[in-house]
């Protein structure tokens, strides 16, 4: 389920939210994918979309993510948020 990027401001995820949220399955933070469409989880491999500035951290909306696609995350190369 994938939308468009939209230029409304109501549309936009707010990143000072992510610091509230917790992956459902693991309860461990959270990280921004670099296209800004997804949460991910890097204890569950999971990333949840982002619909409409909404994260869907449903179990039912999730994908499963590669152990290599997670190496390429800022936090595994040692970048930090």
């Amino acid at each position: 389920m994938e939308s468009a990027p939209s230029a409304d401001p109501r549309h936009v995820f707010d990143v000072k939210t992510l610091e509230m949220l917790v992956c459902p399955l693991t309860k461990t933070r959270l990280t921004l994918s670099a296209d800004k469409s997804e949460l991910i989880s890097i204890a569950a491999r999971l990333a949840f979309p982002i619909v409409n500035g909404v994260p869907l951290l449903s179990l039912d909306e999730a994908r499963s993510v590669d152990l290599d696609a997670l190496r390429q995350l800022p936090e595994l190369k040692g970048g930090g948020r």
